[in-house]
């Protein structure tokens, strides 16, 4: 069992060290945006692929460790829990390096500032988001899991708020259209942060909990409905 025991915890804290990273290739991402950095944008893409490796080494260390230890009841919800938690980090990591794609593809152009006063407040939250859950993973807090449960509204609906502010935008006068398309793609990979966020939040309820007490996901994401307002050379 203190065999067991030292392997989870080993696991639970490269779980850890990934969503730091993770979150740092995030708020990296949206600097090389905001800056016009064609050096930070390549070194988030380019730290891409060893996320990828540490989330497999996690999976296949919570692998191994079912297949030798056999654990039962919490504790194999546990390593469920991380096996889980992982595979949103890696897909969090990828879109971020979405987002460095998108910042190079805009250069050398300036965003309007108002758009980027927007997008700030989603990453702001959305970090936030993570940051919380993880914690919440480390020290098994359902509590704090569910804080972040309810701020996925709230970010569904910044979201909202942001993709109607640059589709209006869209139609202003010598308005960059494909600026614009890059930047409607950049808000909603934060959006998916912020879900990929609360799947490691819901993760948490499951661990501590247990599936029943897994609450269903209020969704305010509104901005499928706007699509109709998109001009027809962004479509």
């Amino acid at each position: 069992m203190q065999a067991f025991d030292l392997e989870l915890r080993a696991i639970t804290e490269q779980v850890g060290d990934l969503g730091r990273r993770v979150g740092e290739q995030v708020a990296n991402a949206v600097r090389a945006l905001d800056l016009s950095d064609a050096l930070l944008a390549d070194e988030v893409r380019a730290g891409d692929e060893a996320l990828d490796r540490d989330a497999e080494r996690i999976e296949n260390d919570a692998i191994n460790l079912i297949a030798r230890r056999q654990p039962l009841a919490v504790d194999l919800r546990h390593v469920m829990a991380a096996l889980r938690i992982a595979a949103n980090l890696e897909r969090a990591g990828d879109l971020a390096s979405n987002i460095a794609k998108r910042a190079i593809a805009v250069m050398p152009s300036r965003l309007p500032e108002g758009m980027l006063v927007g997008l700030h407040r989603m990453v702001e939250l959305a970090l936030s988001q993570l940051r919380d859950s993880l914690e919440a993973f480390g020290a098994q807090d359902a509590a704090l899991a569910q804080q972040v449960l309810a701020q996925d509204a709230t970010l569904d609906e910044l979201h909202t708020a942001l993709f109607r502010d640059i589709v209006q935008h869209m139609s202003a006068p010598g308005a960059k259209t494909l600026d614009m398309v890059h930047l409607l793609f950049v808000a909603k990979n934060i959006e998916r942060i912020g879900d990929h966020a609360t799947n490691i939040a819901e993760n948490v309820v499951y661990l501590v909990s247990g599936p029943d007490n897994v609450p269903d996901r209020a969704k305010n994401d509104e901005s499928s409905l706007l699509a109709t307002l998109l001009p027809r050379e962004a479509e």
